[in-house]
């Protein structure tokens, strides 16, 4: 038995234009990495706090170093999008690449050191010790992002160097 079916008119839909390279691919990193250097920093705050305020020891360097890894990283985010305003001349991945590699390098040193000072814990069951690991998952991801981000700033740099390397050799064909 055949089901009676119903023909729906023809609707010509417009054509799509996509343009991969206008999408804030860099904005959305930057968001991500402001929202993460954030992170680290309260979850480094209440760390530090709470061994300032409830013990006789000192807070861990762990945690010191990421809490001031996690300012350097909001005062690089700063300067990312300040520096090439100021600098219009200058390559933009050539500002940007140096504060990618230094956050990069530091936060993997810093969620490695505290995930090593974790693994050596005896006891981990108070909120502190929750919010020391999860100091450890926010800085490994700021790890990561820094990662990409550098990526894409040598990717960028390369393109520069074509670009600029391909105008010198259009000038010399034309000099020539």
């Amino acid at each position: 038995m055949k089901l009676p079916t119903m023909k729906m008119p023809a609707m010509k839909l417009p054509a799509m234009k996509i343009k991969l390279a206008t999408f804030p691919l860099n904005r959305v990193v930057r968001t991500m990495q402001a929202m993460f250097a954030l992170l680290v920093l309260a979850l480094s705050a209440s760390v530090t706090q709470w061994y300032h305020a409830s013990t006789p020891l000192p807070s861990p360097v762990e945690t010191n170093f990421l809490l001031a890894v996690a300012v350097w990283s909001l005062i690089s985010l700063i300067a990312v999008e300040l520096l090439p305003r100021f600098l219009p001349q200058a390559p933009r991945a050539h500002l940007i690449l140096p504060f990618d590699l230094t956050n990069t390098l530091f936060y993997l040193g810093g969620f490695a050191a505290l995930a090593v000072f974790m693994s050596r814990l005896v006891v981990c069951w108070t909120f502190v010790c929750y919010a020391a690991q999860a100091d450890v998952a926010a800085a490994a991801a700021s790890f990561a992002i820094w990662s990409a981000s550098a990526f894409l700033s040598v990717r960028d740099m390369i393109k520069e160097r074509r670009i600029l390397a391909a105008a010198r050799r259009a000038e010399e064909k034309g000099v020539a």
